[in-house]
């Protein structure tokens, strides 16, 4: 049987390419962008802003040339009380649940870091992605064993070039 996975998807070149990767791979994907603000952000000339209408629809046109379902989650209400805290454990848990309410066993992400799972124990362990010059295992550290498990990072083992 397939494996599924959900490709959180920011519209921007890393989370396509992540995205591109999986379907590849074999993988039954569907890109998912998560909506954290009620009002639609924008950016200013020659300055780049995240989450902005056009990323969703980069994201959205991405997904369809790959021939993906995609899905747009709010999650205004989450972010809101989460952020306080750190967004870091509203992103991950918050697209694992919506993946295991389609059926989808991983999310898969743009970030550059690596996981393997350790043959002894059993456990996974978080690695730098191997371009020393955009690894993000660091803003990753708080993922549990659960999230780990089900999360897949396809450019870690790339350099941006």
């Amino acid at each position: 049987m397939q494996k599924k996975a959900i490709i959180a998807m920011s519209g921007g070149v890393d989370s396509s390419v992540a995205a591109y990767l999986m379907v590849k791979e074999g993988y039954d994907c569907a890109g998912a962008t998560l909506k954290l603000y009620d009002n639609p952000q924008c950016s200013f000339p020659g300055h780049r802003a995240c989450c902005t209408p056009s990323d969703t629809e980069d994201a959205r046109s991405v997904a369809a040339r790959l021939g993906m379902l995609y899905y747009v989650f709010p999650m205004h209400d989450e972010f809101r009380h989460s952020v306080i805290d750190c967004n870091r454990f509203l992103k991950f848990s918050a697209l694992l649940d919506k993946a295991r309410e389609l059926g989808c066993e991983y999310i898969a992400s743009g970030h550059y870091a690596r996981r393997e799972q350790d043959p002894e124990t059993g456990r996974f362990i978080l690695k730098k992605g191997l371009d020393p010059t955009k690894d993000q295992s660091y803003v990753l550290y708080a993922m549990t064993q659960d999230q780990l498990a089900h999360t897949l990072f396809p450019l870690g083992s790339y350099t941006k070039k």
